[in-house]
């Protein structure tokens, strides 16, 4: 959790994250799209593959061209722990409302 947290709190690799959502894409191609050199992307694509949020692979015939595609069970594991925290905060302002409703 903490390491998908870690790459989450930067801005260029969220955005990596919501282009990746539409497909799989080459370095080359996101490093264009954040407007970025492709050395600058490369570390912070190395960040999300340590965080387990993105794996690369080899794409096409050409086997030096990396295809970059999210991994699902990092963020299943972010929106089980975040459904924890709501669950947590509604049953705190219920409580909350609970007691204002029989105080008045």
């Amino acid at each position: 959790m903490d390491a998908t947290l870690a790459a989450l709190a930067d801005p260029t690799r969220r955005k990596v994250i919501d282009l990746l959502r539409e497909g799989p894409r080459p370095a080359g191609e996101l490093a264009q799209a954040v407007q970025m050199s492709a050395p600058a992307l490369s570390r912070h694509l190395r960040v999300l593959r340590a965080g387990g949020l993105v794996r690369a692979e080899a794409g096409g015939a050409d086997a030096r061209l990396r295809l970059y595609t999210l991994r699902q069970e990092p963020f299943a594991a972010l929106q089980a722990w975040l459904d924890q925290v709501q669950a947590f905060w509604a049953e705190q302002l219920g409580s909350f409302k609970d007691h204002v409703e029989r105080r008045q």
